[in-house]
């Protein structure tokens, strides 16, 4: 996410106005991505642009509104960049797009951080309309790429599509939370071999499940 200008004091005609919001999202978007979303208070986010959180809370309500609306940017940005992936490709060969949807999440950190934090947290404290906004990002998002698999792969069902985007996409999300555990287990598991098997790669694991369901759908269907 490129670094708005920020060098004014305060923020008073509508350029500066979308530019400090946009300075709010980066800021919160290189502090989850260095400490973890969990980690990051309004305070870091506020500290890493030099203003007082008073007047952070003049752009948004809450830090939960801030990631709710860097998780639905996520997405998009996520949506466009597989199925521009997928129409490359041009296949119809199920590992390779098993392959594609296991990097397109593996190779974003902060959305596989942010997707399980959506239902724990950041939908419970911003109003209706924020989540309503949101769900409707992930769904077009989570539709768009469902599509783009059924182009490539015409022997499937739009719903089996969807399931298959919908699966990974949360396992994606648990996965990462495993690999990624808080420095103290990190070196726990480091020092003791037998568990080793606590962190996980998130990739290969995404891609296996993604070829499993693939085989199953062909295996199941009537």
């Amino acid at each position: 996410m490129p670094k708005p200008d920020t060098t004014f004091q305060r923020a008073r005609r509508p350029e500066q106005k979308q530019q400090r919001h946009e300075a709010i999202l980066a800021a919160a978007h290189a502090a989850a991505l260095e400490a973890g979303v969990r980690s990051v208070s309004l305070n870091d986010i506020a500290e890493r642009i030099g203003i007082h959180k008073s007047a952070l809370l003049r752009y948004f309500e809450t830090r939960e509104q801030i990631f709710l609306e860097l998780t639905a940017r996520s997405w998009r940005e996520w949506a466009a960049s597989v199925t521009e992936t997928l129409h490359a490709a041009g296949t119809s060969n199920p590992a390779v797009v098993a392959e594609i949807l296991a990097a397109s999440f593996a190779s974003r950190p902060l959305l596989c951080d942010l997707i399980p934090h959506t239902a724990l947290s950041l939908e419970r404290n911003v109003s209706v309309e924020a989540v309503r906004r949101y769900k409707y990002t992930s769904l077009d998002a989570v539709q768009a790429v469902s599509a783009s698999v059924g182009r490539a792969l015409p022997g499937l069902t739009s719903g089996e599509c969807r399931e298959l985007i919908s699966t990974l996409a949360t396992l994606a999300g648990g996965l990462w939370q495993i690999a990624n555990p808080p420095l103290r287990l990190a070196e726990l598991y480091a020092e003791d071999p037998a568990l080793a098997h606590a962190r996980v790669d998130v990739e290969p694991r995404l891609r296996r499940t993604a070829e499993v369901m693939l085989a199953g759908f062909d295996a199941t269907r009537d």
